[in-house]
């Protein structure tokens, strides 16, 4: 009798397969939790990757945030968190005119405050800033306008509202030209901002109230800073291939300004978001990799058991080798069986992990609030790998039982 064709090692492959559900449920298993533990771990760390980059993203584009150094005491130690004050408007000032690839210069200043209105209070922040504010930070007017250089001047007592104020303080109700209370001190309310949402850090965005610089700094701030002091400033690079060279320009305007000298430390510091969104983006790609890593362990252990327990069937399937032998299979026919079997099963399991790892991580992702998000080579991958590892460690018993003597086999009870 000749050879086995193609379908009946097939069909016995899959009949073998079918016999015994859970030997080959067991054997799968290994290769059914790898696979769903590197599509999660993946498809979470890509989903922080988005959620972290839409957060840098969301604080402007092309921007360089400059902060001053806290100021060391005499023995060396850092000062307290707010304690800087080595910025002025006569550095905003020298910014705006001496960097020529900075499209927006806006200074700005913090405080928290209660704000009252129409019998509701809310506790939130007050930020000081200019009308360039919108522009360096990519911020819109959700209804009414944003206070102009005209109001920035007389320092009046207006504001613009973030979304989350306006609901704690009137719902749905729209409060432009309406009147809050910061501080015990009226203010117009001439605009509302539109919303933001949270932060990959849990901060609400939308949580805030914009006023004039002038008026938060001698109204909300007070004596705790100086007259002319900003706590940051935000540039804003006309393209995202002038921001080296604008932080750079950045870097020796305020040196000058303050006049230190060649050696010296600054006395300020200039953010980059893009080297920072660089620098963020890479270190989760290595511990996305690092976790990847260690699933796939899951993957080789998965192959471990395959292997073994298709040792196993051999031992107890020799007289069922011997007699398919005697009756005409060839070797390299019981040799393509055991394989198939083995890269059936890891398939097979392959297909039932990805389900389970794409469930797995859209439930984390809604979970913890970022997009759910997957790499167009983790499926392929995943499934290759899973048929890989049921090739390479199914290869030895499919070996084993090719091996076997017909006789022999036929022998044995």
């Amino acid at each position: 009798m000749s050879g086995a064709s193609p379908t009946e090692i097939v069909r016995f492959a899959a009949g073998a397969i079918i016999a015994h559900p859970l030997r080959s449920g067991l054997t799968s298993l290994g290769v059914v939790i790898g696979v769903a533990a590197v599509v999660m771990m993946t498809s979470i760390g890509l989903g922080a990757q988005k959620r972290v980059t839409d957060t840098i993203s969301g604080l402007g584009s092309n921007l360089i945030i400059v902060t001053p150094l806290q100021p060391r005491t005499a023995g060396g130690v850092m000062g307290g968190a707010g304690s800087g004050q080595s910025l002025s408007d006569a550095d905003t000032e020298a910014i705006q005119r001496q960097v020529e690839g900075a499209a927006a210069v806006a200074p700005s200043v913090t405080g928290m405050a209660q704000v009252t209105a129409d019998g509701a209070n809310w506790n939130t922040s007050i930020v000081g800033v200019t009308p360039d504010y919108l522009e360096a930070r990519d911020l819109t007017i959700a209804s009414g306008r944003m206070f102009d250089d005209r109001d920035a001047r007389q320092g009046r007592k207006v504001a613009v509202l973030g979304p989350t104020v306006v609901t704690q303080l009137w719902g749905e109700a729209d409060p432009v030209g309406k009147r809050i209370r910061i501080r015990g001190a009226p203010f117009e309310v001439i605009g509302v901002l539109g919303s933001k949402g949270q932060s990959s850090f849990g901060r609400d965005q939308d949580d805030l109230i914009l006023s004039p610089l002038e008026t938060v700094r001698s109204r909300i701030i007070g004596r705790r800073i100086k007259a002319d002091s900003v706590q940051t400033i935000y540039v804003k690079a006309v393209s995202e291939d002038e921001l080296g060279t604008v932080q750079e320009e950045i870097d020796s305007v305020l040196r000058t300004e303050h006049k230190i000298g060649p050696g010296e430390d600054d006395d300020f510091q200039t953010q980059n978001l893009a080297s920072i969104l660089e620098a963020s983006r890479a270190a989760i790609g290595a511990f996305t990799v690092l976790l990847a890593a260690i699933a796939a362990v899951s993957l080789v252990v998965g192959g471990v058991g395959i292997m073994n327990i298709m040792l196993v069937a051999v031992t107890e399937r020799t007289r069922e080798i011997g007699l398919r032998m005697a009756l005409g299979a060839r070797r390299r026919d019981v040799l393509a069986q055991f394989a198939l079997e083995s890269v059936a099963l890891s398939l097979v399991g392959g297909l039932i992990g990805l389900g389970i790892g794409l469930l797995g991580a859209a439930g984390i992702a809604a979970i913890a609030d970022w997009p759910f998000a997957l790499p167009v080579w983790a499926i392929p991958v995943a499934l290759s790998f899973s048929s890989l590892v049921g090739l390479v460690f199914g290869a030895y018993p499919a070996w084993r039982a090719a091996r076997l003597d017909p006789i022999e086999a036929l022998r044995r009870e």
